[in-house]
């Protein structure tokens, strides 16, 4: 078995069936993965594969020479140097900003902007621009006690509120960094940072669009009351507002964290375009100066450390007097990063694997006559993968993994971001019960499963698509090659 295509559907079968069949952690089953891909891979292909990389015939060879546990090995730590601080410090910044109120803190601000009658707004923008910096699940930990504080003040569109904290959330997740799946994107397919947060700010927005008027739909559809169960209780609406009067920071402070490594990140990336030489940032020693700085606090991850000390000082203010310290919160945040860079690593591996094989030479061969197809490609890998075994991260490590190769095409027709953006809105479809966010929702929710299947799967596969076109479109119009 030396045909790329049959080591690829073989490695995913392994991968998918490890999750799904055996119930293996993804760590694991990403692992046998690679392993089985690996060992499947001849010398001769890897030994192509590294010269068409431009990698010299010496080093080509001794790389096709390499053991199979030293080749998983080099790609499971160069994806660990890549992504390691980054989602380290994302932890960190979500859990400080859940502890200090400063998470809630933006969501009250942006309702006192809208006011009660656009409340559902104001979740579905909170819940996206939240889910950049926290976790997945801990948005909608944060989000579902709000949601329903809110209904019970208006009196009526719950499922209105659970929706538009699912698709901002959910978006984010899978399109804007520093969340870990597209992290591991623009690493992977070597995407400047500034530019996929950018590009997955402006397709997230008009994918939560989408999704506003499906959940409207959906809630004049069926309509579906507050209930109180023993997995989620009603919450106290009066503990809710005292909170917000004595243990919420400042919306200014409750921003920096989020701010400071976006601010800088974009600027290193608008330097980058602007400063050619002979223009007067390249020529004057302020110019220079100032130059030099951004690009140093522009680094990703100078950036996101930044990020990182300014939400752990908001913290401290809020917890001045504490006699428990930082050091919880910390541990309590690297305790859930650890096991998502584990798994992205393992991911990177899988995927360095799947390079060597040649799949990226074949896929490019296949559609050499119409490359916009990569695109509608690349949404249908992520999709798959995301149907079969429930991980959205996952399906994004697999499918660029597959399609990482592309990146570094010099024919290719457009920029790889809209790749990357596709594996992402690709990555929404579908989810029903192997899925353990459906499951977060539902709970925390109290919407049963039939309830979710019928509002929230679909909710997914209409934003989905809906990035797929807006994709589609922006890669006709604006390439940026």
């Amino acid at each position: 078995m030396t045909d790329p295509l049959l080591i690829l559907a073989l490695g995913v079968i392994i991968v998918v069936g490890g999750i799904i069949g055996l119930k293996l952690h993804p760590f694991l089953a990403l692992l046998l993965g690679a392993f089985v891909v690996a060992f499947l891979t001849p010398a001769s292909a890897i030994e192509q594969f590294a010269l068409a990389k431009g990698t010299a015939p010496a080093a080509a060879l001794a790389l096709s020479k390499k053991g199979i546990g030293e080749r998983i090995a080099t790609e499971f730590g160069n994806t660990c140097g890549k992504i390691g601080i980054l989602i380290a410090m994302a932890a960190i910044i979500g859990k400080c900003m859940l502890e200090s109120g400063a998470a809630e803190r933006i969501i009250r601000s942006v309702l006192r902007l809208t006011g009660i009658d656009k409340a559902p707004i104001a979740f579905l923008v909170s819940s996206f621009f939240l889910g950049i910096p926290v976790f997945f699940d801990t948005v909608i930990f944060l989000m579902m006690p709000l949601a329903k504080a809110m209904t019970l003040r208006i009196g009526k569109n719950y499922l209105l509120l659970v929706l538009c904290v699912m698709a901002g959330a959910a978006m984010a997740n899978s399109l804007v960094p520093p969340a870990p799946g597209p992290l591991f994107l623009v690493g992977e397919m070597h995407i400047p940072i500034g530019m996929m947060m950018v590009g997955g700010t402006i397709v997230g927005l008009f994918t939560i669009t989408a999704g506003y008027f499906f959940a409207l739909w959906a809630n004049k559809k069926w309509p579906i009351p507050l209930r109180d169960s023993l997995d989620a209780r009603l919450v106290d609406i009066e503990a809710i507002a005292a909170k917000e009067t004595i243990h919420l920071p400042g919306l200014g402070l409750s921003l920096l964290p989020v701010l400071i490594p976006l601010v800088f990140i974009c600027l290193d990336t608008a330097l980058t375009a602007m400063a050619t030489p002979g223009t007067p940032l390249t020529t004057s020693p302020l110019g220079m100066k100032l130059v030099n700085l951004i690009k140093f606090f522009g680094d990703k991850n100078i950036a996101i450390v930044t990020g990182g000390i300014a939400a752990l000082l908001v913290l401290a203010k809020e917890k001045k007097g504490s006699k428990e310290g930082l050091s919880p919160f910390v541990q309590a945040a690297l305790l859930s990063g650890g096991g998502i860079i584990l798994i992205t690593a393992a991911g990177g591996a899988f995927g360095g694997m799947l390079q060597q094989t040649g799949i990226s030479a074949r896929i490019a061969d296949m559609t050499k006559e119409y490359q916009m197809a990569l695109i509608p490609m690349a949404f249908f890998i992520a999709a798959v993968v995301r149907t079969a075994q429930g991980s959205a991260t996952v399906a994004l490590i697999t499918a660029s993994g597959i399609l990482s190769g592309m990146a570094s095409n010099a024919n290719l027709e457009f920029h790889p971001l809209y790749l990357g953006l596709a594996i992402g809105c690709g990555s929404k479809l579908v989810p029903w019960m192997n899925d353990a966010g459906f499951w977060i929702i539902c709970k925390l929710s109290n919407l049963t499963e039939q309830e979710a299947l019928k509002t929230i799967s679909p909710l997914l596969v209409v934003m989905g698509l809906t990035g797929l076109v807006i994709i589609l479109i922006g890669a006709q119009l604006f390439p940026l090659v």
